[in-house]
């Protein structure tokens, strides 16, 4: 039974996140980023699939429509975030997809301070690209908006699955649709490329990582933390992200991306106080199945291969 302190849970959700990121760009090489993305999610699918049995017959087509564009909206996080990681620096990535939840809380804003959080940001991004000296990937940074987009989608589409949908059965039906839609891009890379069975299971291994664990860690925390504590904690995501990058990938960040890296994180620390402060806790999935989640996640973890097992 975890009785972790709710920010932990958030903390360790966001770790989770932004490690098995870094970590997935060991398969890149032999799968490509679209076909790494790809293959975790067909990992999560099965996960879920097998978990919590949904029986799609019994949903309404307006249910079954909000799961397919959730489904949709998590392909093009996913895909984008993976083909920009491959090309800029995972720090510089985040701060540029967090463009999208940002947008998002500030066409919600509730006061005039929810129209200086994007300048915030804007400067941010901008020195953490710093596109004066021409260094940064244009392809890299045209993934990570497209990643925004679908972390824009993807924040708007949670609300209402969890008005439809009970416990897990949202994630059941939209990670499947996320496996389906993200293999337009995803399979042709992992046919072209050099995949082997280890890199099947490392792929399973990752899957635990995005999104298993962090979902069913965010969902604990969201029953102990109000929606105003959450996501303030969630501001720290483009500062975890840095750390991984530096620790994982060895991106070292100059003086303008700490700053830009901060900037980001006041501009989200901003957004959410103010979106979120008159707010009561979002619903979530009864605690129980959550917490089955995380001990099968858990145990499949433990019965991994020495060799998938990351250093």
């Amino acid at each position: 039974m975890i009785k972790s302190p709710a920010p932990l849970l958030a903390l360790g959700s966001i770790v989770t996140v932004q490690i098995g990121s870094a970590v997935s760009t060991h398969l890149f090489d032999a799968a490509g980023p679209a076909g790494t993305a790809w293959l975790r999610l067909c990992w999560a699918s099965l996960f879920f699939l097998i978990l919590v049995r949904p029986k799609p017959w019994r949903r309404s087509r307006a249910d079954l429509g909000a799961a397919a564009a959730l489904g949709v909206a998590s392909a093009v996080m996913t895909v984008g975030g993976f083909e920009a990681i491959a090309r800029i620096p995972l720090g510089t990535e985040v701060a540029i997809a967090f463009l999208g939840p940002l947008g998002v809380a500030v066409l919600r804003r509730r006061d005039r301070w929810g129209l200086v959080w994007p300048l915030f940001a804007f400067a941010g991004v901008v020195l953490a690209t710093h596109p004066w000296q021409g260094d940064i990937d244009s392809l890299g940074v045209l993934f990570a908006l497209i990643g925004a987009s679908g972390w824009a989608g993807y924040v708007v589409l949670t609300q209402r699955i969890g008005d439809r949908f009970a416990g897990l059965d949202g994630l059941a039906f939209s990670i499947p649709v996320a496996t389906l839609a993200s293999a337009v891009v995803g399979v042709p890379q992992v046919v072209s490329g050099d995949v082997t069975w280890l890199v099947v299971l490392e792929a399973a291994a990752l899957a635990l990582l995005i999104p298993i664990l962090p979902f069913a860690l965010e969902l604990l925390a969201l029953r102990r933390l109000t929606t105003a504590a959450f996501g303030t904690l969630m501001s720290l995501e483009p500062a975890v992200a840095l750390l991984a990058g530096l620790v994982f990938l060895h991106q070292v960040p100059g003086a303008g991306q700490l700053v830009g890296m901060v900037l980001v994180t006041i501009a989200a620390l901003g957004t959410a106080r103010s979106e979120n402060a008159h707010r009561e806790p979002a619903p979530t999935a009864p605690e129980a199945e959550v917490q089955k989640v995380v001990e099968v996640s858990v145990e499949v973890a433990a019965h991994v291969p020495e060799t998938t097992r990351l250093d």
